[in-house]
C-alpha cells in the first residue's frame, strides 16, 4: 500500500451492491472533512465524538438520495447536548465533490462523565430533504432512542421509509505513528429493499417504534440476518484505520453475496455561509430593527454557526430600507 492510496480512501464514500442478497450499501471514510468541521470549535470530548457520528452518518446518507441541493440531519434534545445539525449539498456537476458542514450546541455545565448519546435526552432525530427551488421539501422525524446517533437513524427508516437499514460504525482520535493526532471515521451503511411489512399493511402490531425484523419475511429476512452477521465480524480498525481499503473490506465481508461496486463520491468541508446571504437574511428588517441589531461599536456582526466566519457590516448598508448596497 502507498500513502497515496491511503489518501485516495480518505473523504470518500463507496457505494456498492450485494447481487446475492438484494442489498445495497455505502462505506464511507472521513478524515479532513472531520478536521474541517470539528477544527472550528473546542467541544468537549463527548460533543466531538457525537458531531463525528453525526457527519459520518450525513455522508453515508445522503450519498444513497439523487440530491439537487441539500439533505439536513438534526438532534433537538433537552439534554446537554441540545442541537446537532449537519447539512450535506450534493455535488453540482458529474465528478464534483458533495459537501458536509456540522455543528452542536450545548450546556457545558450540564455534561456528564457518561457516554456521549447520554448527553442527549428526550427529543428527536430529524432527516429533511430540499430538493431546491420549486421543489417541496420533505422532513420525517423519529424519538431519540436505542443508546446511539445510528440506532436513530435505523428507526428513522425503519417507521419513516419502511427501508430496512443497519449502520455500522467507528470513530475517534487516530494516533498514527509520525502523524499529528487527529479524528477520522468510517463506517458501512446496508439497506435491503423489501415489501410493505405484513404487519403494516393489515394495521396490526403495538404501536411502538419499527425495527429492520418487523419489515422482512421468509427469504428477504435470511438475506437481512446472513448479511448482517457477516457485518458484525467487521473490526473497528477496519473501518477506520488506514491499512485496508472499502473495496477490500467489501470483499472480506460479503465475497460470499457478489459485491459490487460503483464510482466512489468524494466529499469534502464545505459551508454555504457568505456575505451576501447575510444580508439577504436581513433583508426583511427595517431600519428601526437594524438599530436594536447593531452593538456598541455601530455595526452589525453576523457569526456562522457551522465555519466560525465573521461578518461585520454597516447598518447603513443592510435591510430593506438600506441606504447602500455594499461598503
Amino acid at each position: 500500500m502507498t500513502t497515496g492510496s491511503q489518501l485516495a480512501w480518505d473523504d470518500t464514500v463507496l457505494p456498492f451492491q450485494l447481487d446475492a442478497s438484494d442489498m445495497r450499501g455505502r462505506v464511507a471514510r472521513l478524515d479532513g472533512v472531520l478536521d474541517g468541521i470539528l477544527k472550528q470549535h473546542d467541544y468537549p470530548p463527548q460533543v466531538e465524538a457525537l458531531v463525528a457520528e453525526m457527519a459520518l452518518l450525513t455522508a453515508l446518507i445522503g450519498q444513497t438520495i439523487k440530491l439537487r441541493w441539500k439533505l439536513s440531519l438534526q438532534v433537538q434534545s433537552k439534554g446537554p447536548v441540545r442541537m446537532i445539525a449537519t447539512d450535506y449539498y450534493g455535488p453540482e456537476n458529474e465528478g464534483d465533490a458533495a459537501r458536509i458542514r456540522a455543528y452542536a450546541s450545548y450546556d457545558a455545565d450540564r455534561l456528564t462523565d457518561g457516554a456521549p448519546f447520554d448527553q442527549v435526552g428526550e427529543g428527536y432525530f430529524a432527516i429533511m430533504i430540499d430538493q431546491g427551488q420549486g421543489m417541496t421539501p420533505y422532513q420525517g422525524i423519529t424519538p431519540l432512542a436505542g443508546g446511539s446517533l445510528a440506532a436513530c437513524a435505523e428507526a428513522y427508516f425503519a417507521q419513516s421509509e419502511q427501508l430496512p437499514t443497519r449502520f455500522q460504525l467507528s470513530f475517534g482520535r487516530s494516533t498514527e505513528p509520525g502523524v499529528a493526532e487527529h479524528w477520522r471515521a468510517g463506517g458501512i451503511m446496508l439497506q435491503h429493499m423489501p415489501k410493505a411489512s405484513p404487519l403494516m399493511a393489515k394495521g396490526e402490531g403495538t404501536g411502538e417504534l419499527l425495527e429492520a425484523d418487523d419489515l422482512l419475511d421468509g427469504d428477504a429476512s435470511d438475506n437481512w440476518n446472513r448479511v448482517n452477521i457477516l457485518l458484525d465480524t467487521v473490526d473497528e480498525i477496519e473501518l477506520i484505520g488506514p491499512k485496508l481499503s472499502p473495496s477490500d473490506i467489501l470483499v472480506r465481508l460479503f465475497h460470499e453475496e457478489t459485491p459490487r461496486v460503483y464510482d466512489t463520491q468524494p466529499v469534502r468541508f464545505g459551508c454555504t455561509c457568505s456575505e451576501d446571504r447575510v444580508r439577504q437574511s436581513l433583508s426583511i428588517y427595517s431600519a428601526r430593527d437594524i438599530e436594536t441589531m447593531t452593538t456598541d461599536d455601530g455595526r452589525v456582526t453576523a457569526d456562522c454557526q457551522f465555519c466560525g466566519a465573521h461578518y461585520n457590516l454597516d447598518p447603513k448598508s443592510v435591510g430593506f430600507e438600506a441606504e447602500t448596497a455594499s461598503e
